[in-house]
């Protein structure tokens, strides 16, 4: 679970067993280069890992204005994710994701839709796509230029 500027966990927040935790002071398509033992959900000692992950959802055409809505309004509840893309018909949102390994980043993503489908009043897509990769491979396909740009601008946007 991300924790919020203050170190405290999102209003309604249910605990995970998987590790993730927060990534304050980190700018923009940023992971931080380390986290504090103190910060980490899960057991103690345990090491974890930056994962930037895409997730991609499409279904039936929603109206714009209702996809925006709902994906500012996961935003808010969830500051972790750096940017979400959305048409009538699909969207794409793009966050760092620090966890024990690659399964445990995967699960946490392939669950996030769901779990916040009715309290961001999400659109009811399917997720389609999903790709989670460690942080020296998303730095070293940026550097070589055919990786996903850094997430700029931070937000919700209209594709």
């Amino acid at each position: 679970m991300r924790r919020g500027r203050s170190g405290a966990l999102p209003k309604g927040a249910v605990g995970r067993t998987l590790t993730s935790v927060g990534t304050i002071g980190v700018g923009a398509g940023e992971a931080p280069d380390a986290v504090g033992a103190a910060d980490a959900v899960g057991a103690p000692g345990e090491a974890t890992r930056m994962w930037h992950v895409t997730l991609s959802l499409s279904g039936a055409e929603a109206p714009l204005r209702d996809v925006r809505q709902a994906l500012e309004r996961l935003a808010h509840d969830h500051p972790f994710l750096l940017t979400s893309r959305y048409a009538n018909d699909h969207a794409e949102i793009r966050y760092w994701e620090e966890a024990r390994d690659l399964h445990d980043a995967a699960a946490v993503a392939l669950r996030l839709w769901g779990e916040h489908r009715s309290t961001a009043k999400l659109p009811p897509w399917e997720i389609v796509g999903l790709e989670v990769i460690d942080r020296d491979t998303y730095h070293q396909r940026v550097a070589e230029g055919y990786g996903p740009p850094p997430a700029a601008p931070v937000g919700v946007h209209p594709y």
